[in-house]
């Protein structure tokens, strides 16, 4: 396994952030509009002021010179600076807003997981009942609604109407940090991310529980006296989840894209929300930092898929 992990980082997973990043790199700066034009409180600039501080920048120099002047950076351990008046380290940034987005988003993926799993399983045992047609169409609604929509009643109903929960933002100044107001800031973004995440996983557990029940194996179990609960979480759930896996490796690139969207919605301060400040701002440098991360947290997802098939079912080896 360690060998597998190895070849996989080195001659997959950097060769395709390399290429992710330049393609990246080229789109953001092809964009119409560029830092300077783009500053806050800074309308009218004069053209000579303005090809001034493009210099400074660096953004007269050839597009090919800076990706690879920004790499150079990357391997050195920096992702540049700011283009903001701060002018702070991107690193620094990213270090403050990445707890609370990888706090959100692997929430969503608790809720999505340990939801969808049990619901799917339990739509599976009672197929073509009120209780299973019910919750297929709750999954085909949880799938088609749009996560701000959805983001946006459960404000109305719990920060508005019944007033339980905060309608945004995550601990303000001076508030003390406690577990319960954590959660209390935490649950309807959560909520929100993992909606379509619950949808998704019920459906797949729920065929691919009802295809491996039929296999000829658990007929035999069956015919052996074991109980229907043995039969479907010892010999049978293994079997399942193993399509349920393949769905990890393609959740966590859509739970953080969709946590740029969320974070909006919620105030809530992390990497989704100041990403759409940084796009509004050209600030190249926070884009690129912003989008290196979303990158690696896709490909260590997918990596984390493919241990969990190993784990699930033995037969598998990669060595």
């Amino acid at each position: 396994m360690m060998t597998y992990l190895i070849r996989r980082v080195l001659f997959q997973g950097i060769p395709v952030l390399l290429g992710f990043t330049f393609l990246v790199f080229l789109m953001i700066n092809f964009a119409p509009g560029d830092p300077v034009t783009h500053l806050r409180g800074v309308p009218d600039l004069d053209p000579r002021v303005i090809e001034d501080r493009k210099a400074q920048m660096g953004l007269d120099r050839p597009l090919v010179v800076r990706y690879f002047d920004w790499l150079g950076q990357l391997l050195r351990g920096n992702l540049g600076r700011s283009f903001d008046s701060a002018r702070r380290p991107v690193g620094d940034l990213i270090q403050e807003r990445l707890p609370v987005t990888i706090l959100l988003s692997v929430s969503s993926i608790i809720i999505g997981w340990g939801i969808g799993i049990p619901v799917g399983i339990y739509s599976a045992r009672r197929q073509y009942t009120l209780s299973d047609y019910t919750i297929t169409f709750m999954a085909f609604v949880g799938v088609s609604i749009p996560n701000f929509f959805f983001g946006m009643i459960l404000l109305y109903i719990f920060a508005l109407i019944l007033n339980v929960l905060p309608a945004g933002g995550y601990f303000g100044p001076g508030e003390e940090f406690t577990i319960l107001g954590m959660l209390s800031y935490l649950v309807m973004p959560a909520f929100t991310l993992g909606l379509a995440s619950i949808a998704s996983i019920t459906r797949y557990m729920r065929s691919s529980l009802l295809e491996v029940i039929r296999q000829d194996y658990l007929r035999t179990a069956r015919a052996k006296g074991l109980r229907e609960r043995v039969v479907i979480y010892k010999h049978a759930l293994r079997n399942a989840l193993i399509p349920i896996l393949t769905l990890m490796g393609f959740m966590v690139p859509i739970i953080f894209s969709g946590a740029v969207i969320t974070e909006q919605v919620f105030s809530w301060p992390g990497l989704g929300r100041m990403a759409i400040d940084a796009t509004h701002q050209r600030n190249y440098p926070v884009m690129m930092g912003i989008t290196l991360m979303f990158g690696i947290l896709t490909f260590l997802g997918n990596v984390v898929a493919d241990v969990a098939y190993a784990i699930a079912d033995p037969r598998i080896r990669y060595d």
